[in-house]
């Protein structure tokens, strides 16, 4: 029986990993090159190397080669835009058509957002969540926080990718502390180093990596207090954004990428303020979700997210009764399968899907 392998990719800022998945488990076997390149040409020459190499390695033909890739981009038809990080790609470069020319196997491209939430949808958070709920879950957004701030929407194990393949590029929405930005200054790298430089008082020159800024903020002190306080408004931010998405997905979340190793300094905020509430104009309150949030992580709040709410209703003029949720509840928790194995989990599923098998 042939082998049913994809090759897949991670394209970093620094090396381009190539991969294998094999039945939706990476192989041990890894091919790496590093990323910087002065021209297309001499990047796609890398590519071609890259999974020539991992070919070689390996000694199996793909089934195809499925990877995330940079935006924007027409993902469906394997079409990279202008990228501010990779300035020779100036708009408009069929990377898809040309690994299929070469490889002679089927190429799909997609957000890294969205393979990341495939991946927790069909063998991370998602699953477990559905392992220990009566009540079963189906839709899963996802969003990933490192360099940038990145995230995808699974529906009933499918990607929404949009018409566009815009679908959940939520790092396009408002900054709630300052409107003027966009979500991605305060949830990245780059946004938690200067919440910690402006609670801190330092220059920005001066501040720790994001490690160093969680390592204080467990810490006792005026230090820890300030680093905590960096992280507390991060998550005010990721949960004022989050209220926004689930709004329209009324799914689970998952979070991942680098800085979610934190997230005992900034989940708690966000679920506090998904749980917040509007104020009308009578004065009185309304709820800021129609859902109610959960801290997966939390093992007290994921209790109250499992505890069995339904009631049994009797169904008019019968004698059945049917079950019914009045309490909406969606948890939030961190990934688990780990960001880069939960993306080539969604490569695979995603070519996989494609492919019919």
């Amino acid at each position: 029986m042939k082998r049913k392998v994809i090759f897949s990719l991670d394209a970093g800022g620094t090396n381009l990993v190539f991969s294998a998945i094999e039945n939706g488990k990476p192989l041990p076997q890894i091919h790496s090159i590093p990323t910087g390149s002065k021209s297309l040409d001499e990047f796609i020459s890398k590519l071609v190397k890259g999974f020539s190499g991992l070919q070689e390695k390996l000694n199996v033909q793909p089934s195809a080669i499925s990877f995330c890739f940079p935006g924007p981009a027409d993902y469906e038809a394997g079409i990279i835009g202008k990228l501010e990080n990779l300035p020779f790609f100036t708009g408009g470069t069929p990377l898809a058509k040309m690994l299929e020319h070469h490889f002679l196997v089927p190429v799909f491209i997609n957000n890294d957002g969205d393979l990341f939430a495939l991946g927790e949808a069909l063998g991370g958070l998602l699953p477990e969540i559905n392992k220990h709920s009566e009540k079963q879950y189906k839709n899963l957004l996802g969003v990933t926080l490192g360099t940038g701030f990145g995230g995808g929407i699974v529906h009933k194990g499918s990607l929404f990718s949009g018409d566009n393949s815009a679908g959940g590029e939520i790092n396009r929405s408002f900054n709630y502390l300052n409107p003027d930005q966009s979500v991605e200054e305060v949830l990245s790298i780059r946004g938690i180093q200067h919440m910690y430089a402006k609670v801190s008082g330092l220059d920005f020159s001066k501040v720790p990596e994001p490690r160093k800024i969680y390592e204080l903020g467990m810490k006792q002190g005026a230090e820890g207090e300030k680093a905590r306080e960096a992280w507390r408004q991060f998550g005010v931010v990721l949960g004022e954004m989050l209220a926004n998405a689930v709004t329209l997905t009324d799914s689970c979340v998952v979070v991942g990428g680098g800085l979610s190793g934190a997230h005992q300094l900034f989940l708690p905020a966000a679920v506090e303020r998904m749980n917040g509430s509007f104020v009308k104009a009578d004065g009185s309150k309304l709820d800021r979700m129609e859902t109610n949030a959960y801290n997966w992580e939390d093992e007290q709040c994921r209790k109250d997210f499992l505890k069995d709410d339904s009631i049994r209703l009797q169904v008019p003029n019968t004698n059945l009764t049917q079950a019914y949720y009045p309490k909406k509840k969606v948890a939030v928790g961190i990934s688990k399968l780990g960001t880069s194995e939960a993306v080539a989990v969604g490569a695979y599923a995603f070519a996989a899907k494609k492919l019919g098998f």
